[in-house]
């Protein structure tokens, strides 16, 4: 009877042995499956536009008062990444009229923005040297800030809808800065 008694104990003990692994496999802090654990942020990659910005598609945004350059978004130019990232040409026109054009991309999530590259003799000019930064919300030229508050990002998430997003950029709609009442971005 002794013996018996042993082997109910041993089988005992590695049912309980196996169904405990076996509970943990599902368990998302041992399986490293956890849903609520943060995400670690992959770009994905980024191709450099072929054509110059479409001036027929150039939607101006106002900035702020105290800036002397006026604003456009090419809304052709606008791609909502699954990454996280929406990309975008945007174009900067100086008092004198001189114009440049930039290709950058705006994450929601860190309120960060990237220069992939800008036009020069139209052809398109790829940054060696572009990192993430910061939206900056205090300096005059706070283009990235009024594009990410006013239409591409829906507080700390990406806008997926192309539609919102065109929507949010009409000047009558348009709410990334301090908006006087006699200013649509125009003159």
């Amino acid at each position: 009877m002794n013996i018996s008694f042993r082997k109910i104990c041993a089988y005992t003990t590695g049912f309980l042995i196996t169904i405990s692994l076996v509970a943990c496999a599902g368990d998302p802090l041992e399986s490293g499956l956890d849903p609520y654990a943060p995400m670690v942020f992959k770009e994905g990659v980024t191709k450099m536009p072929l054509t110059p910005p479409n001036s027929a598609s150039l939607v101006p945004f106002y900035v702020s008062e105290r800036t002397i350059f006026k604003f456009a978004v090419d809304t052709d130019s606008i791609a909502i990444g699954n990454d996280g990232v929406t990309r975008y040409i945007v174009v900067m026109t100086n008092p004198s009229g001189e114009k440049q054009a930039q290709y950058e991309g705006i994450r929601c999530d860190s309120f960060q923005w990237r220069l992939y590259g800008t036009l020069e003799n139209n052809v398109w000019r790829e940054n060696p040297l572009s990192s993430w930064r910061a939206i900056q919300t205090d300096v005059p030229n706070r283009y990235q800030a009024a594009l990410a508050q006013g239409a591409l990002c829906n507080f700390t998430s990406q806008e997926k809808s192309m539609t919102a997003v065109q929507k949010s950029l009409n000047p009558r709609n348009f709410t990334g800065g301090t908006q006087p009442t006699n200013s649509f971005g125009v003159e």
